[in-house]
């Protein structure tokens, strides 16, 4: 029997014995190397056997598998690790089929160990680099499986771990291996990253609870090296820094339905730091596409509870901060439309008190605490998002939000209705609180541009409100635009400096723009602080501002002429403050004399003319004996000592225009500008300073249309102005106003919905009745005044001859303007 078997043994193939060989009697002897050596050998001897030889090793590892031989298969996969990093032949694709099956039998297999086996050797497969592509190479399953051993839940915790960490190393290789190579399955479908995605992030999640333990040094060091959590990070780092731009949508989507899934929005924490993650490991290019992703998602969830939207924002506010200048992408104003949208509605749950606009007792589910937080993280992160961009398209995006403000009758209030002023002003307050954070450090050399005339004027008629807050978001506002050198801060407190220098202010020379900006506006701010103090519900923080507006006014803009035109205005200002016309509260009046007595303190110093600052210093020392409440020190404290109100003020407690006109005439400034006093040119918009709302502004562009209308009936003789016809122009019935609006709204509805032809017969009416007045002019210069006879006779009683018509007379070039 001995030489049969040994003759038949002699006439197997010389594969199977080779294989055969590497094969000890007893498996712990391990591999017998010297064997393998000969396999190694000939596999490359003769490379069309290859695929015979991982047949045959693939028939041995399950036979042995199935007889629960578990060396022998030791041996078997790293016999066939060896020959597939040896081998980089044209017929490798056939002996990785055999390979893959029997990795595919070892991760099949209930034991954790030679799941573990399996994995580690298609993690070495997946490092190698084939020389031919394969047409019809499938991973599906190992996708799958490994994903699934990121999941597992083996009751041995140390086992569990290394099953884990076998699943993420094994999605590692399947991405290394198929991500750069067209002809696999695309690893980027959504039906394998719906699985990998998750899976990653389960690993992340649990490696965070894990870390909150908080440990020994000893043993965080320890299980640092068998936690998958860094392994799961640097494999998530890996695959997104592999997407290409069609691909970070399907990375992201997962991301985003698990945080839902789990809810994990709320915590906020592990959102952030997965986007963290996203936003640090994608190509910076891309990176707006994750914003939009982030930003459609929290539309989709707009009727979701306000932690949730909360949470998304948040993770909007980390992504924006960590994306480069200009990542927000092309869409800049679709960004921020839908931030002011989540702010709207935020505002119209919180007042309705509920996702539906109902008033239903069930459905009142709104709790108004969590909606003002969210507001909050909404205006936090439009300031972030516009930290992002470049100054022009910050510019625009001032513009745009100012443009969003609600006015009643031009802008909707609220989406619902039924919120009424109170929704309104929610809004305003809101607005006005996200363009303090988008203006907040925006840096610009030319004022023209930063503050243009159809963002300045519309922000100044916030100024007119009676409500406290929205005035002070606006002064917040302009001293953000104006201030270029950070001199803000060192103006806040109101008080009287004796030495300005300690300030260290930063002053440049005021270039030609800002000339032109203060020739363009001035008169529009000065009259707007005036009428800043003149309200009595202005408090400390208002006079603090309207104190640092003009401080920074007189170092930020400051020409000659300015500085004339400021220390008018603190010389109106405590004209105002002595008026018995104005029904200035106690407080109010002194602190208007406190702002007066610190701005000029201020201006005398920077002027530099010392018999004006003796002046000034001389009345703050008299001030500070007799009448301490007109100095700042003494107003602006939690308990003011204040003025009382039988008390007559006069004498030297008070600057003289006078005596400062003198002073500084002697040092160039123009006298006869500085003594006349500072009057505001009053508008038609001052004059509605006493509405409740800003909603009650007038359209200046409509009014404008109304004026110019063809249907406007002719013009009224002038009346005579008397007293009581400028009372009547003061006061205003409510119903002439009402008329007013109504006509305006009709006109401006007309342009809006009339068919072209009408419009464009109106315009023509326009010209034709612009003509025809003209014509009329035209007869009255080219002929006489008729005479009683009805002829025109001339002195010789000759009849006189037609003049020429002016505008058909020759005249030199000269003369022509």
């Amino acid at each position: 029997m001995t030489g049969v078997c040994g003759c038949c043994g002699a006439l197997r193939p010389r594969y199977k014995r080779l294989v055969d060989n590497i094969f000890p009697e007893d498996p712990e002897d391990g591999l017998v190397k010297a064997n393998m050596e000969k396999l190694t050998f000939y596999a490359l001897s003769a490379p069309e056997k290859l695929d015979r030889i991982g047949a045959y090793l693939s028939e041995r590892l399950s036979r042995d598998v199935a007889r629960h031989r578990y060396g022998y298969v030791c041996i078997a996969m790293e016999a066939l690790d060896q020959l597939l990093m040896a081998c980089h032949c044209q017929s490798i694709n056939l002996f990785v089929e055999s390979f893959l099956k029997m990795v595919r039998k070892l991760l099949e297999s209930d034991k954790p160990n030679l799941q573990i086996l399996g994995t580690n050797s298609f993690v070495k497969f997946a490092n190698i680099e084939e020389d031919t592509p394969s047409y019809h190479r499938s991973y599906d399953f190992f996708v799958s499986r490994f994903s699934e051993m990121c999941h597992s839940s083996f009751e041995d915790p140390d086992v569990r771990t290394k099953i884990r960490m076998a699943g993420i190393k094994g999605l590692q290789g399947v991405v290394r291996k198929t991500v750069n190579d067209e002809l696999q399955a695309n690893i980027w479908d959504p039906q394998h990253m719906d699985k990998i995605v998750p899976s990653l992030l389960f690993n992340l999640q649990s490696g965070e609870r894990t870390e909150s333990r908080s440990p020994s040094p000893l043993q965080a060091s320890e299980k640092e090296k068998e936690s998958p959590v860094e392994l799961t990070e640097r494999c998530f780092r890996e695959l997104l820094g592999r997407a290409a731009y069609g691909n970070i949508k399907n990375a992201v989507t997962p991301v985003l339905m698990h945080l839902d899934n789990h809810s994990l929005w709320e915590g906020k924490t592990f959102a952030v730091r997965c986007f963290k993650i996203i936003m640090y490991s994608i190509q910076s290019q891309h990176s707006h596409l994750v914003i939009q992703q982030l930003l459609g998602h929290l539309d989709a969830n707009s009727k979701n509870s306000a932690t949730v939207r909360a949470g998304i924002v948040e993770v909007l506010l980390e992504a924006a901060a960590i994306a480069a200048s200009g990542s927000v992408g092309p869409t800049v104003l679709e960004v921020f439309n839908t931030l002011l949208r989540q702010l709207r509605l935020s505002a119209d749950y919180e007042l309705t008190g509920s996702y539906d606009g109902s008033t239903n007792i069930g459905t009142k589910i709104i709790k108004a605490h969590e909606e003002r937080q969210l507001q909050e993280a909404v205006i936090r992160t439009i300031g972030s998002f516009a930290n992002t961009l470049p100054t022009y398209q910050r510019s625009e995006v001032m513009l745009f939000i100012m443009g969003k403000i609600p006015v009643p009758g031009i802008h909707p209030a609220l989406p619902s209705s039924g919120c009424g002023s109170e929704g309104t002003r929610m809004i305003q307050v809101m607005l006005l609180k996200s363009l303090v954070q988008v203006t907040a450090g925006f840096q610009t050399t030319n004022m023209l541009t930063a503050l243009p005339t159809s963002f300045l004027e519309p922000l100044l008629s916030f100024f007119l409100t009676e409500d406290p807050e929205i005035r002070l978001l606006v002064l917040q506002i302009l001293l953000s635009l104006i201030d270029r050198h950070d001199n803000t801060a060192k103006f806040r407190d109101i008080s009287i400096i004796s030495d300005i220098s300690l300030l260290k202010l930063k002053v440049d020379k005021c270039s030609r723009q800002d000339n032109l900006f203060m020739k363009k506006h001035g008169q529009q701010l000065y009259r707007h602080i005036y009428l800043g103090c003149k309200e009595q519900s202005s408090g400390r923080q208002h006079y603090e501002s309207l104190f640092a507006l003009l401080g920074i006014l007189s170092v930020e803009l400051a020409n000659e002429e300015v500085v004339v035109d400021l220390i008018r205005l603190a010389l109106a200002l405590q004209d105002l403050a002595l008026s018995t016309d104005e029904d200035l509260p106690v407080f109010n009046r002194c602190a208007v004399h406190a702002l007066a007595a610190a701005y000029l303190n201020l201006i005398c110093q920077l002027t530099t003319v010392p018999a004006f600052c003796q002046h000034i210093q001389e009345v703050i020392e008299v001030r500070q004996k007799k009448s301490p409440y007109f100095l700042p020190e003494d107003v602006f404290i939690d308990d003011p000592k204040l003025l009382s109100s039988a008390e007559k003020v006069e004498g030297d407690v008070l600057f003289l225009q006078s005596k400062i006109t003198e002073v500084l005439g002697g040092s160039g400034y123009n006298t006869d500008r500085l003594a006349t006093p500072y009057v505001p040119q009053y508008t038609d918009e001052d004059r509605l300073s006493k509405r409740k709302s800003i909603g009650e502004t007038v359209s200046l562009q409509v009014e404008m249309e109304s004026r110019n209308s063809p249907e406007k009936e002719e013009r009224t003789p002038a009346e005579e102005i008397t007293f009581e016809t400028l009372k009547n122009a003061i006061v205003d019935s409510v119903g002439m106003e009402e008329q007013e609006r109504e006509r305006r709204r009709q006109v401006v509805e007309k342009f809006q919905k009339a068919p072209f032809e009408e419009i464009a017969a109106h315009c023509g009416a326009r010209a034709t009745l612009l003509q025809s007045k003209l014509n009329q002019i035209f007869d009255i210069t080219i002929r006489p005044p008729p005479s009683p006879s009805g002829t025109i006779s001339s002195g010789y009683g000759q009849s006189q001859s037609r003049s020429i018509p002016i505008y058909e007379m020759k005249f030199p070039d000269l003369c022509v303007y």
